[in-house]
């Protein structure tokens, strides 16, 4: 029997592709300035969330991690019916809602004691994970069990890398990630954060002056590590994510893969994906960046 996928929202895969691919969304919940929680891609598209954001500078939107009963609502019924699950959740150095997984499945294990459920720390984020859940699908249609597919996608988890940017450094001071003072240094003087994710958490990589500048600076980034480290990209996944701007993401991504092609390298462009509201509260509307995944 197929093993059945689930995942929490923080893959940024979004409902109606998760539900084209077979796999099961538990929403993260987001209040927007009150305390009226909205779960993330059902009572709140990305893109609301992000135009509410726009449209409301000064407000700081937060997050909270789906329930235990949420994640038995889905466990449930597939154990009833016997079915292997792989639940897949955001980097546990992130979030509560690994741990919120596992007090699920031990709570499902009282009343299913031969269920089989396995709930993995992605140890990543946003588009990698959403990569992580995407390869999980393929292993799954490719008939392989549900602990040959653990096997198979733990080992990938520590080479995922992010380079990417954001516009707005209120939203990083007020989420903790910079001090307020460089904050407001940093937006007098119109210099960009560049920010990567590595060894499964966020490292600085360093600033850029002005928006174009930055975007540039995250490209330049990525050549260089692909080139430095002598990646074969036909062995990986890359990604590109945006916010709110979806024509400033196509000319990103435009010039992204083409400067990709410049240096030698035919790697199919990747479907789009918009980056949700876990990391979308920390940068505001304009997160954009790249990622990449070894495959499986």
């Amino acid at each position: 029997m197929k093993f059945h996928i689930v995942s929490d929202s923080s893959c940024d895969l979004g409902l109606e592709r998760t539900q084209r691919l077979g796999v099961d969304l538990v929403s993260y919940y987001v209040a927007l300035g009150d305390e009226v929680y909205y779960r993330e891609e059902r009572d709140i598209s990305t893109h609301d969330f992000y135009q509410r954001m726009a449209d409301h500078p000064g407000v700081f939107p937060k997050t909270s991690m789906p329930t235990i009963e949420d994640y038995l609502d889905v466990f449930r019924p597939l154990a009833q019916q016997d079915i292997p699950i792989l639940c897949i959740c955001l980097n546990a150095r992130f979030s509560g809602s690994y741990q919120c997984a596992q007090n699920a499945r031990n709570a499902l294990l009282e009343d299913f004691p031969k269920a089989q459920l396995y709930v993995m720390d992605s140890q990543l984020a946003t588009v990698l994970q959403g990569l992580l859940v995407e390869q999980a699908v393929q292993l799954r249609d490719r008939e392989f069990t549900l602990m040959q597919a653990v096997e198979a996608l733990e080992p990938i988890r520590s080479t995922g890398r992010i380079f990417f940017t954001t516009n707005d450094l209120d939203y990083l001071s007020h989420g903790g990630r910079i001090g307020k003072a460089a904050a407001a240094t940093g937006s007098l003087l119109k210099v960009k954060p560049l920010i990567g994710y590595q060894d499964c958490g966020l490292v600085s990589d360093g600033i850029a002056q002005g928006r174009k500048k930055s975007l540039q600076r995250v490209q330049e980034l990525f050549y260089r590590y692909v080139q430095h480290q002598e990646l074969d990209l036909s062995q990986w996944q890359v990604v590109t994510g945006f916010g709110l701007d979806r024509q400033e993401y196509d000319s990103f991504t435009d010039t992204l893969f083409d400067g990709l092609a410049q240096r030698g390298y035919s790697v199919p462009r990747s479907p789009v994906y918009q980056i949700g509201v876990t990391i979308g509260v920390h940068t505001g509307p304009t997160p954009i960046g790249v990622g990449i995944l070894r495959r499986c």
